[in-house]
């Protein structure tokens, strides 16, 4: 019984771990590094029929060049809704219509802008971090709770809280490793 429940615990302990890596991921996605990337205009929202909706709801994003997207619109009396969330984002992006395609070029970084990016990704990895430690505190309650009503016992407490923080441990240094490349990426010229 103990056993099962160390991998339902386990799993769970995963799932929500993955999740917050995820969430990283795609924050990261967010951040401008100089090359064109279809997931830097996921953020965007566009005003569209009386609703707020994602950009790729209203359009197809690609990338013809290394510092080039373009916006196929599917219709066109969404391009100058679309052409305004995208240069009122905050991504620093200046949108051009051609005809029922959106042209977007992708400006050098500065170098401040460099490092405004990478202080955003550390605070991006930080607060993924954070979200894994709170998971692993919730197992650990868990384990205590337990331990407590006399399901396991305390040897048994203590070698799954072990496999508790090893996986956060693990988990901390996907973070990480995750932080490294988006700020080689960052820093590329």
């Amino acid at each position: 019984m103990a056993t099962a429940d160390l991998n339902s615990l386990k799993q769970d302990l995963t799932r929500r771990m993955d999740g917050a890596l995820e969430t990283l991921r795609r924050e990261f996605a967010g951040l401008r590094t100089g090359r064109a990337h279809p997931g830097l205009l996921e953020p965007v929202k566009v005003i569209a029929y009386g609703t707020e909706m994602p950009l790729n709801q209203v359009g197809t994003i690609g990338t013809p060049e290394p510092r080039m997207l373009t916006v196929q619109v599917w219709d066109k009396s969404m391009i100058s809704a679309v052409e305004k969330a995208i240069r009122d984002s905050g991504l620093g992006l200046n949108p051009a219509a051609d005809g029922m395609m959106i042209r977007v070029p992708i400006p050098q970084l500065t170098t401040e802008r460099r490092n405004e990016l990478a202080k955003m990704a550390h605070k991006y990895a930080e607060g993924a971090k954070i979200s894994v430690r709170g998971v692993r505190r919730d197992g650990m309650e868990q384990i205590k709770g337990y331990e407590k009503k006399h399901e396991i016992g305390e040897d048994l407490a203590k070698n799954w809280s072990d496999d508790v923080q090893k996986l956060t441990d693990q988990f901390i240094k996907k973070v990480d490793e995750v932080l490294v490349d988006k700020e080689k990426d960052i820093r590329q010229v």
